[in-house]
């Protein structure tokens, strides 16, 4: 089933779900990058903070299974999505 996203292209999600999410490569670095989320997360709260919901976690050097602290910071999601986009056209 195709739909319309936001910006008006139409999309079909079911179908890039399946292409996006189906190897078992993607779901490992899907619950490596949930865990990274987990752990900042904790950090936050051990330090009576909150993470924001507008904040993701980025890893610096690129690789979502590297969850070492050093590795880990917050940034905006846009900026977080924007620096993905760009280093994935350099690869392209």
């Amino acid at each position: 089933m195709k739909k319309r996203d936001s910006r008006g292209r139409l999309r079909n999600y079911p179908e890039e779900y399946k292409r996006d999410h189906s190897s078992s490569k993607d779901k490992k670095d899907r619950a490596s990058r949930n865990a990274a989320r987990k752990k900042v997360a904790d950090w936050y709260k051990a330090h009576g903070k909150k993470l924001s919901s507008d904040k993701d976690v980025d890893h610096k050097d690129s690789n979502p299974r590297n969850n070492s602290s050093g590795n880990l910071r917050t940034m905006a999601k846009g900026e977080n999505r924007a620096r993905s986009n760009r280093q994935r056209a350099k690869k392209g």
